[in-house]
């Protein structure tokens, strides 16, 4: 039976006569449905999320695979947390079928190979305590399926992230999210609404868990690592803007404190000392701490 992510749509008959314009307005119309599709998947989405901040507090990390186009998404989700949110880049890693040559090339025979996946995570240091989850289009890539088929076998908590209804994937993993969003604009070209739907996805599930981890504040990413003078002065305002301190203090604070945003603002809005601030970040959130 072919897949709902490999038929031709509708909409796309005639559309290589059609002037740029209009392509833009149907492939535009059809993009707007995908957050209807992700918010029917709530419930799942809530699930795995779940999981992966219970995965990261108990110590385990968390393995993003996939192949393609969905690879190159989990190696994206993967490389953008350290610097958002300060969590050490081994926590969360992407891992895609091909290897570092298929984040920019195409390697298609990779996503065959079901036994690869396996031992990849197993060479990464996949244990009991961790986590995968596996992230295709069709939810039924051989290299995504080995993942967390290894993973089940060694007791590693599982999800995945599809665009087909009753997809393999879904049925081998604790928790399937699957987000239907129809035929592509160019049938079979999951780059396009699949792959917009799966970064969504993956966007929510980790920014939930890194919130809760405590690494976001009132909506500031408070974990930043301010590696660059953006970065720093963007610091520096979010410090002033949470405590009402000049940029002058915030900045001195940012000084002592090695630039820890999350440390700064314990030291100015509590008063304790810098190493005490370390310490009771580990055992505590900001909120905790200054009492709210």
């Amino acid at each position: 039976m072919t897949k709902i992510t490999e038929e031709r749509n509708p909409v796309s008959i005639g559309i290589d006569a059609k002037p740029i314009p209009e392509i833009l307005e149907i492939i535009n119309t059809l993009d707007k449905k995908i957050p209807e599709a992700i918010e029917v998947e709530i419930p799942r989405i809530t699930k795995a999320a779940e999981l992966v901040y219970s995965t990261l507090c108990q110590g385990g990390d968390v393995f993003l695979v996939g192949a393609g186009t969905s690879g190159r998404l989990c190696v994206l989700e993967a490389s953008e947390i350290p610097p958002t949110f300060g969590l050490p880049p081994e926590r969360i890693r992407g891992v895609i079928a091909g290897g570092e040559r298929a984040i920019r090339f195409s390697v298609e025979a990779a996503e065959d190979d079901r036994v690869k996946a396996g031992e990849e995570l197993l060479g990464l240091g996949l244990s009991q305590k961790d986590m995968v989850i596996g992230v295709t289009a069709s939810g039924s890539t051989p290299f995504v399926l080995g993942a967390v088929e290894k993973a089940r076998e060694i007791g590693a908590k599982t999800a995945g992230v599809s665009c087909n209804r009753d997809s393999l994937l879904s049925g081998l993993v604790d928790v399937g999210v699957e987000v239907v969003v129809g035929a592509e604009i160019v049938a079979g070209s999951t780059r396009m609404r699949a792959g917009t739907a799966q970064k969504m996805v993956l966007n929510m599930m980790t920014t939930a868990a890194m919130i809760k981890l405590g690494l976001v504040y009132d909506g500031y990413m408070v974990g930043v690592q301010a590696s660059n003078s953006k970065l720093r002065e963007r610091s520096k305002r979010m410090v002033s803007e949470i405590t009402e301190a000049s940029i002058e203090t915030a900045a001195k604070a940012l000084e002592v404190s090695s630039w820890d945003v999350r440390v700064a603002l314990v030291h100015i809005l509590t008063g304790l000392s810098v190493e005490e601030a370390k310490r009771r970040l580990g055992e505590q959130g900001i909120r905790e701490i200054i009492g709210e």
